[in-house]
């Protein structure tokens, strides 16, 4: 059985908390294939892996956690982009206001924005001399094909090795990595979440309008669910840290919920 779980909000739908107390309920192994954090607003978690030369989010860690088992999150999330802001006018490399990439994780490789100065602790702490510099986005999309796709692949291959998995989406982005077939998928959001038949969810991402997001094409959430009626809509209740620290306890708070999922 393999699972999605995308978000209805770009920004703090629920994705990784409901994935977390689904995989300690059908007691599966969770993935990521793309994930980012910003090392402004998530500047504790970003300095913790970047103390220990790594780069990965709290996303990935939690899903490692409970996934069971020595775990890393890299294993589960082949490709993390760490952003800064970016106050002032224009766009950047990715065509993005307000923010700017700085270095993608590829694997156990970086690519680094050429564009911008990097903070000296990703200077100091990553190992960079090997990295790929990247000044367009012409040369981004290049790398993506070289370097990017095959880890997409590879990662593609272990999901459908595996028995049960949950894949979790990134923003609000449709369709996180291609070639897998979802039995179903749960779209999250504050309040609610809304089930949705695998394979008609995949001919909806097929026939949805595109959108511009991190300078390549892709669909947004909204955007295939408006040719969807869900099979099932749940309440999802507001969880207590405590409750958002422990799997087990999410799986007993959102039970209905992953029963309508499975």
């Amino acid at each position: 059985m393999t699972l999605l779980v995308a978000g209805g909000d770009r920004v703090d739908a629920g994705k990784t908390t409901f994935t977390v107390g689904l995989l300690a309920y059908m007691d599966g192994i969770g993935f990521k294939p793309r994930a980012g954090n910003d090392f402004w607003f998530d500047h504790d978690d970003a300095t913790t892996a970047l103390r220990d030369e790594r780069l990965y989010g709290k996303d990935a860690k939690r899903l490692a956690h409970a996934s069971g088992g020595d775990v890393a999150p890299e294993a589960l999330n082949p490709v993390h982009r760490l952003w800064r802001p970016a106050p002032g006018k224009g766009t950047g490399l990715l065509g993005q206001s307000g923010r700017e990439f700085l270095v993608d994780r590829v694997g156990d490789g970086f690519v680094v924005n050429g564009t911008v100065s990097l903070p000296d602790i990703v200077r100091e702490r990553l190992p960079l001399s090997d990295a790929v510099v990247v000044d367009s986005l012409a040369e981004l999309n290049d790398q993506t094909e070289r370097r990017y796709l095959p880890h997409f692949r590879a990662v593609a291959e272990r999901i459908r090795s595996e028995d049960r998995t949950v894949v979790e989406s990134y923003s609000d982005i449709a369709r996180p990595i291609q070639g897998i077939e979802f039995d179903a998928v749960a779209v999250v959001e504050p309040r609610r979440v809304r089930v949705y038949d695998g394979a008609r969810y995949a001919k909806a991402c097929e026939v949805a309008d595109n959108s511009v997001h991190d300078g390549t094409m892709e669909k947004r959430v909204e955007d295939v669910v408006e040719f969807l009626d869900p099979a099932e809509t749940t309440t999802l209740e507001p969880l207590s840290k405590a409750e958002r620290d422990d799997p087990e306890k999410i799986a007993d708070v959102y039970e209905d919920a992953y029963e309508a999922l499975l």
